[in-house]
């Protein structure tokens, strides 16, 4: 009798060979694409991918039962839905899954899944990882992160246009201190933009900077950035800037990384000139692979350069204004100010 979705197929990958079970599944059944499509979509964007997850402890998003409708991420707060996160390896992950040993910011430890080869993105894939989520760190050391990012999350009123509009600021400050600032597309309305560093800070430094980089860019665009965690404390037609994505365990989705919408788009890395004439519909798992073959990796250069952070952390420390708010599941961490909704404080 035939399988639903098709017989098994086996893919070479460079020196491994990866088996996809029930090929024709609908992924993303909206737009029809499959899960072979969605392993494709990695193999042909291959070199790029891999340098984005290369030896990094990698979040697997996992979606077995494709983005359909109605279906639901696994939350912090107990909720359990049809897709969830996987920080730790697989259980009967092949022999050429290697890892990364990482610590939590509860203290607890893991196990997590360090690409090598492009054979381990196809075969995380191939278990329904629709999205990647690497640590900005090496696997050789996990405590000093090698990159610094900067989540532009258009808030109320906002859209992409405001994103790439604060982006463009964002690229004339980084310039100014004579830094490479590599930006793409979120696969939503914002954009990321990533800077290479020196791996001589850990996770607190690296967040301060990015604090110290909003700051500075709520000063040179009054009302129309901001670094308020708390959302009732943003101005309407703000963009954020999520400075905690630079917290230990935090994780943005990675070049060319498929997001979990219904239209299958990829977070694309872009020439900043390019910005302009984009939208957040032009890439996905169908156009990202021709455009790849077509222009290669965007980011090919991003490991030529590692910067000094040195001057966004004496912005900090000139500004004097204290820390900002963790993430909710972080234990208190110093200097931190009080993790309380401003509208449910008691006066």
């Amino acid at each position: 009798m035939a399988k639903e979705f098709g017989e098994p197929i086996e893919l070479s990958v460079g020196e491994h060979v990866v088996r996809v079970s029930n090929p024709a599944k609908p992924y993303f059944p909206e737009v029809g694409i499959t899960k072979l499509e969605v392993v494709q979509h990695y193999l042909a964007c291959g070199d790029g991918i891999m340098r984005a997850l290369r030896e990094r402890p990698t979040t697997l998003e996992r979606w077995p039962g494709g983005v359909v409708e109605g279906a639901r991420i696994s939350t912090r707060e107990g909720f359990k839905g049809e897709a969830f996160y996987q920080k730790r390896v697989p259980r009967g992950a092949p022999s050429y899954v290697e890892t990364a040993h990482i610590t939590f910011p509860s203290g607890r430890t893991a196990d997590e899944v360090a690409p090598t080869h492009l054979a381990v993105v196809a075969w995380a894939a191939q278990l329904g990882t629709v999205t990647f989520h690497p640590w900005p760190v090496r696997r050789s050391d996990v405590d000093h992160p090698d990159e610094l990012r900067l989540d532009l999350d258009p808030g109320p009123g906002t859209d992409f246009r405001d994103a790439v509009a604060v982006a463009h600021v964002l690229h004339a400050l980084l310039e100014e201190l004579g830094i490479v600032g590599w930006p793409k597309t979120s696969g939503g309305r914002g954009v990321h933009v990533y800077v290479r560093i020196e791996p001589r800070w850990g996770f607190i430094d690296v967040r301060h900077a990015a604090i110290a980089i909003g700051r500075e860019l709520e000063r040179r665009m009054p009302g129309r950035v901001t670094t308020k965690w708390w959302k009732e404390e943003r101005p309407h037609g703000a963009v954020f800037l999520d400075y905690n994505q630079n917290a230990r365990d935090r994780t943005i989705a990675s070049a060319y990384s498929i997001r979990p919408k219904a239209h299958a788009p990829v977070s694309m890395p872009v020439l900043w000139e390019e910005l302009e004439d984009v939208t957040p519909f032009d890439f996905t798992v169908r156009t990202a692979g021709p455009r790849f073959a077509e222009v290669g990796d965007r980011m090919q250069g991003i490991d030529e350069t590692a910067y000094d952070i040195s001057p966004f952390l004496e912005w900090y420390a000139e500004a004097d204004l204290g820390d900002l708010p963790y993430p909710p599941d972080y234990p208190k961490m110093p200097g931190e100010p009080a993790r309380v909704q401003p509208s449910r404080k008691r006066s």
